[in-house]
């Protein structure tokens, strides 16, 4: 495979151009450069091809078996180029096709792909959007690579190349079944503490967030349910007389189906806060730019 780096990329415009015009004259007036360049180029992409590329018969230039196979391809990623860096110089959203990765854990998927997603369908109809996960450590070269434009987590140590900035702030509610013997409509602290817990997590064992937010102020409680969705924890919820403690900006969601109560927290638990991250190199890039503002619009703090 021939290396990239030895490939001048302005041979490439001129193969499409003598393809398209069938001939270096038209070709030359084309792209506004001399006959002699365009057949210098010519000369040097059969060298690079090892292949004539194209035959004449008669006052055409007839392609070669070689130039019909490869041409489509060459079109769609000079394209894909131009498409690229226009995007980056003067992005416009209401023409752009950019296909945009955000890394998302798995619990604000639910909440923010789908606000986000209504904005950029009505501006930006042609782009894309994929939400993947990443593990914490791997955040910062995820950025770096490209592999994901932004990201959503809490407050997590960072190098200067990464950028960040507050998005989201969240709270925690108190999720119990209607009818449930102990809680009718209002919760105190006597009583949050009395209840049986079940706590979401994907770890087999240790403490959550409300476990850590009642420790630090000298309070406890106990927890005989551990679940990994937060689904089917409001789901044994709304048939047992366990309780559960979530962000509310998931709670409303997936209690519709369960007609769960959806109380305060009977404590003064520390808010939620999510942090957008992204790397330095994109900091001007008018893409990034646009959808960090869409975000700020849909999901900033308050909002979700």
């Amino acid at each position: 495979m021939l290396p990239l780096s030895r490939v001048d990329l302005n041979l490439l415009v001129v193969l499409d151009a003598i393809y398209t015009e069938g001939g270096i004259t038209l070709a030359a007036e084309k792209l506004h450069l001399t006959q002699p360049t365009i057949s210098h180029a010519l000369r040097r992409l059969r060298d690079l091809f090892n292949d004539p590329l194209f035959e004449l018969q008669g006052h055409r230039m007839v392609p070669t078996a070689l130039t019909l196979r490869v041409i489509g391809p060459l079109r769609e990623s000079l394209r894909s180029l131009g498409g690229l860096l226009s995007d980056a110089r003067d992005f416009d959203p209401s023409s752009s096709r950019k296909h945009f990765v955000i890394g998302l854990p798995d619990l604000m998927d639910s909440t923010v792909m789908p606000v986000l997603m209504c904005t950029v369908a009505q501006e930006a109809p042609d782009a894309r959007l994929s939400s993947i996960p990443y593990r914490r450590r791997t955040l910062e070269a995820g950025l770096s690579s490209g592999t994901m434009d932004l990201a959503i987590d809490v407050l997590l140590p960072m190098s200067e190349n990464i950028r960040f900035a507050h998005i989201i702030r969240d709270r925690m509610v108190v999720v119990a079944r209607n009818g449930h013997p102990a809680i009718r409509g209002s919760i105190d602290l006597q009583t949050y503490l009395a209840q049986r817990h079940v706590l979401v997590t994907s770890r087999p064992r240790g403490p959550g967030f409300e476990d850590a937010e009642l420790r630090r102020l000298g309070l406890d409680r106990h927890v005989t349910l551990r679940c990994q969705h937060f689904s089917a924890a409001c789901h044994a919820v709304s048939l047992t007389d366990l309780i559960l403690t979530m962000p509310e900006s998931h709670a409303h969601g997936v209690n519709r189906q369960f007609d769960n109560q959806i109380l305060p927290v009977p404590a003064p638990f520390s808010s939620l806060d999510g942090y957008l991250y992204w790397h330095a190199d994109n900091d001007n890039d008018a893409g990034n730019r646009w959808l960090r503002s869409v975000l700020r619009r849909c999901v900033g703090a308050d909002r979700l």
